[in-house]
């Protein structure tokens, strides 16, 4: 009788810990506000809006973009041991 071999792979959980993304939802946000405000520039550029247009695109790519790509959400131990530090 010819024994059957059976192949027993673990499954690795995607857990948060082991392989973060590498933006939150709090970047996203931000990804997303920026796009509006660029979006809004492109418009009021098309329109031609002279002052408006610059100063909305300038703001969306210079100061939007680079806050949604280095900005950090609180870490996990800084959250829960607000709460216990007040005593």
């Amino acid at each position: 009788m010819k024994a059957v071999m059976t192949n027993k792979v673990k499954k690795t959980s995607n857990s948060t810990e082991s392989n973060p993304w590498p933006f939150g939802r709090k970047n996203y946000i931000l990804f997303a506000v920026a796009l509006v405000v660029i979006v809004a520039g492109f418009i009021a550029l098309g329109q031609g809006s002279m002052t408006l247009a610059p100063i909305l695109l300038v703001f969306g790519y210079c100061v939007m973009i680079p806050w949604a790509i280095l900005s950090k959400g609180k870490k996990e131990s800084e959250e829960s041991s607000d709460g216990s530090e007040l005593d």
